[in-house]
């Protein structure tokens, strides 16, 4: 409008707080992925193993619906199975396949798209620093992969604590913080691994591409590494094979859980530096791409 008639107001609305700012971006990034109909249906059926584990949890420890399904406990006393630390672990790794498929499918296209659009000053223009900006993207795949992970996981150990004897509890109770560090080492490799290759790859496809050839081709060549040179540390290549040394070290698993020997090669030391590592090379990929401003030569 033209401005010698006065007609514009200032902003009357109420502002969002400094310290929750990069929320903004991130809620208008949800609404915009959920608009994507395919999208919303596999986010729901990421949850249908979280009802199976809850109906498992519930019906070992029910003689009454053991009784109504004509089935006995198989371990003595009223229960068919152990649940235990390996359980819940199965669990995670199940839910962290699923979150890895939602992750290459929504984070190559959360920051490519402002970048190709030369959208990225205009966030920054606004008071919103870069470090809020990738925090807010980041809260995207957080809380997507939240929803599927450790929270359903802490309702599974809320409901097995709830129907368990109390002598469960004083001996897994350290599984509820096994259970949200797991889950969140594995958000934070998978989000910024994610959105840095959004940032330096434009093509979406080609992004997912890479996305699932860093965890599989690199793989296969920490395999041919272990071959030529006879070592067992080209594992460290392989991301699925340094998650799961972590998590193993925060389940408390020991080798003779009956899992691969080669989980087991290595020390659990090795899987955490080498996925801190990794963490800290995407974010100087980030820092890298995402500028203020683009010089052109």
């Amino acid at each position: 409008m033209a401005v010698y008639r006065r007609l514009y107001r200032p902003y009357a609305g109420r502002f969002t707080s400094d310290r929750f700012r990069f929320l903004v971006v991130t809620r208008f990034a949800l609404r915009t992925l959920f608009d994507s109909r395919p999208l919303l249906a596999f986010f729901v059926a990421c949850n249908i193993p979280f009802i199976v584990f809850l109906l498992l949890i519930y019906v070992n420890n029910s003689p009454a619906a053991q009784a109504l399904m004509g089935i006995k406990g198989s371990t003595g006393g009223n229960t068919l199975f152990v649940i235990d630390n390996f359980f819940f672990l199965r669990y995670l790794i199940f839910q962290s396949t699923l979150s890895f498929l939602l992750t290459a499918w929504v984070g190559p296209g959360l920051v490519s798209v402002d970048l190709s659009n030369d959208a990225l000053p205009l966030f920054l223009a606004r008071p919103i620093t870069r470090v809020e900006y990738v925090l807010g993207k980041f809260s995207v795949i957080f809380l997507l992969i939240s929803a599927i992970t450790w929270v359903p996981g802490m309702i599974l150990l809320g409901l097995q604590c709830s129907l368990a004897p109390i002598d469960w509890f004083q001996k897994y109770y350290w599984l509820f913080g096994s259970m949200f560090i797991g889950a969140l080492l594995w958000i934070t490799v998978v989000a910024l691994l994610s959105l840095a290759l959004s940032a330096w790859v434009k093509w979406r496809i080609v992004a997912t591409g890479a996305m699932l050839g860093i965890f599989f081709a690199l793989a296969g060549f920490g395999e041919a590494l272990n071959q030529v040179l006879r070592t067992n540390w080209g594992r460290l290549l392989n991301l699925g094979y340094d998650i799961n040394l972590a998590w193993f070290d925060l389940f408390r698993m020991a080798p003779h859980t009956g899992f691969r020997n080669p989980l087991f090669d290595l020390p659990p030391a090795a899987g955490w530096i080498s996925l801190g590592l990794l963490s800290a090379f995407c974010l100087l990929l980030l820092n890298l791409k995402l500028k203020a401003r683009e010089v052109v030569r």
